[in-house]
């Protein structure tokens, strides 16, 4: 078995490989493990300094050429919802987000299969299989939840859950100062309702109830359609060479 050390975590450096965002561009990653029993602590300070959680490896860009991935938070207390986010909202209105351990099952892999084959068939996560995802959710040491979000049934007001199988699912991790969105995914057949910015703008509202500033969007990249969606949320900051700058 490898083992790590846990007190002064040692960063390791990935081969040049082909950018998902940017054609033409390389990027590499610097990453470290996040395990043992400081594990969130570590996840919080380098998600603060710009790292992604992913298993139990965090990461960030370490370009050579390029420093167009740019961290993003939204600033929860201060967001108001314009009026096509409000329309949004509204439009699921009829859906229930509740939060559970992160405990992989049936019914979210088949959601997530059928989100990868019709969103992301060429990706890096393509061939995923159930144990693949069951990793992803399962191998973390620091707080993460799944948030599930089904329809609302007649007794949903009484116990908080929806009815039928999920439609979205955010894994989502708790932090000291917000909330960071580790992965998403939802029913692409539910393409009208625009479920991935609902996501977001339920965790903001997740995020302020629970008395937390942030809300973590991982990278946006400039010129990369992709990506673009990011910058609706706002007021956000935005990681610099200067620190964290707000952006209105």
């Amino acid at each position: 078995m490898t083992k790590h050390q846990t007190d002064t975590p040692q960063f390791y450096l990935t081969a040049p490989s082909p950018c998902p965002y940017l054609p033409g561009q390389e990027e590499r990653k610097v990453f470290t493990h996040l395990v043992g029993d400081r594990a969130a602590a570590l996840n919080d300070i380098l998600t603060q300094g710009g790292f992604r959680r992913s298993q139990n490896i965090a990461y960030r860009p370490a370009c050579e050429t390029c420093r167009s991935c740019v961290s993003v938070r939204v600033v929860a207390a201060a967001f108001r919802p314009r009026r096509s986010l409000t329309r949004v909202l509204n439009a699921n209105a009829d859906l229930v987000g509740t939060e559970a351990a992160a405990n992989p099952s049936s019914e979210q892999y088949a959601l997530f299969r059928r989100y990868l084959d019709a969103r992301h068939a060429r990706g890096g996560m393509a061939d995923m299989s159930v144990l693949d995802y069951a990793m992803m959710v399962e191998d973390t040491h620091v707080n993460t939840m799944l948030v599930e979000y089904r329809f609302r049934g007649p007794g949903s007001g009484i116990t908080g859950r929806g009815e039928g199988r999920p439609v979205a699912c955010a894994l989502t991790d708790v932090m000291s100062d917000g909330l960071s969105m580790v992965y998403s995914f939802f029913d692409p057949g539910y393409d009208q309702r625009s479920l991935g910015t609902f996501m977001i703008l339920d965790h903001i509202r997740r995020a302020r109830k629970r008395g937390l500033p942030y809300v973590y969007l991982g990278y946006w990249v400039e010129g990369s359609p992709k990506m673009d969606y990011k910058t609706r949320f706002r007021p956000q900051e935005r990681l610099g060479p200067r620190g964290w700058e707000r952006v209105e």
